[in-house]
């Protein structure tokens, strides 16, 4: 397969305004169809990117000129879709969460595998190169032994209307923002932390959780802490602090493609290393076409995040402020 013919179900503001650029932008993909609803919605995104519109998910999972569908729906309706995807043979990009229900998770997971199709989230700091320069510094133990990790992404209040204060559609800090440190943390300290405990706040005349917080540990006693929020001054960031000094990264999880990351190492001293930008967002289209053309489910670590997230939200103390 020398290009991965992508279709596109809906319109979401992170479809229009990241994803199908850098698809565009992107040798190994076509961007084949886009999938609306609504037939103007549909029409006016496909023809911005020379793809057909189609009225309905559906319709566009029938075709057979479509290899792999990217799910950026509210993420209630990313189980239903994504399986459907699946079930139609299709390989899925599906945005963050992947679902909101643990069981749901495992079982797409493995759906996918037994299929031989590529199942993937769309968590895409993972894939920016920056994050290897911190592991490669902690693992040349510059910091010596690990003692802390804190991580944080919140974001300032949304419209009212906004999704992501809709509990039916999936809407919440904990699954929209707590997914960025809870993976930052199985990034950088694998996949054996323990939940000591959690809190989530819900601001009044909201009826989802609006920030929270999370302390966890690894098996060698490393402590973690994490906070996440929708209603913040902006924060995105992570700190790992060592027996010797600490690194911290700012900018961490949503750069622009022409940010230029600056990693702060401070020991005796402060050590600023500037790296030259990445562009995530097109690194991890390379992640999943390489994916596509393996038939290969390689977001193993999806099912760990879902269960951490699931195992946050059943600790929870609930809080009002």
């Amino acid at each position: 397969m020398k290009t991965v013919r992508i279709g596109v179900l809906g319109c979401a503001d992170i479809a229009r305004r990241r994803m199908l650029p850098a698809m565009a932008a992107e040798p190994g993909i076509t961007i084949a169809a886009v999938a609306s609803r609504d037939s103007a919605r549909a029409g006016e995104l496909a023809g911005r990117f020379g793809a057909r519109p189609v009225t309905g998910y559906a319709e566009l999972l029938e075709r057979d000129d479509i290899d792999a569908v990217y799910v950026p729906l509210p993420a209630a309706l990313h189980a239903r879709w994504t399986e459907a995807a699946l079930r139609r043979g299709k390989h899925v990009l599906a945005e963050k969460p992947l679902t909101t229900s643990l069981a749901e998770s495992r079982r797409l997971i493995a759906l996918a595998q037994e299929s031989g199709l590529a199942l993937m989230e769309n968590v895409m700091f993972i894939h920016h190169s920056q994050h290897d320069a911190v592991r490669k510094l902690v693992w040349d133990g510059v910091i010596g032994e690990l003692r802390a990790f804190h991580a944080a992404f919140a974001i300032p209040r949304l419209p009212d209307d906004d999704i992501r204060y809709v509990p039916e559609l999936g809407g919440g800090a904990l699954w929209d923002t707590g997914v960025y440190p809870v993976r930052a943390a199985l990034h950088f300290l694998g996949d054996n932390l323990q939940v000591l405990g959690a809190m989530l706040t819900q601001e009044p005349g909201r009826r989802v959780d609006t920030a929270g917080s999370a302390l966890l540990r690894t098996p060698e006693g490393v402590g973690v802490q994490l906070t996440f929020g929708l209603d913040h001054g902006y924060r995105s960031a992570y700190e790992i602090w060592g027996s010797q000094g600490r690194i911290t990264v700012e900018r961490a999880f949503t750069p622009p493609a022409d940010h230029r990351p600056l990693i702060r190492v401070e020991r005796r001293g402060v050590e600023e290393i500037s790296l030259s930008p990445d562009d995530q967002v097109a690194a991890t289209l390379r992640a999943f076409t390489a994916a596509v053309r393996d038939g290969a489910a390689r977001d193993s670590v999806c099912v760990r995040q879902a269960e951490l997230l699931h195992e946050l939200r059943e600790r929870a103390l609930p809080s009002r402020p």
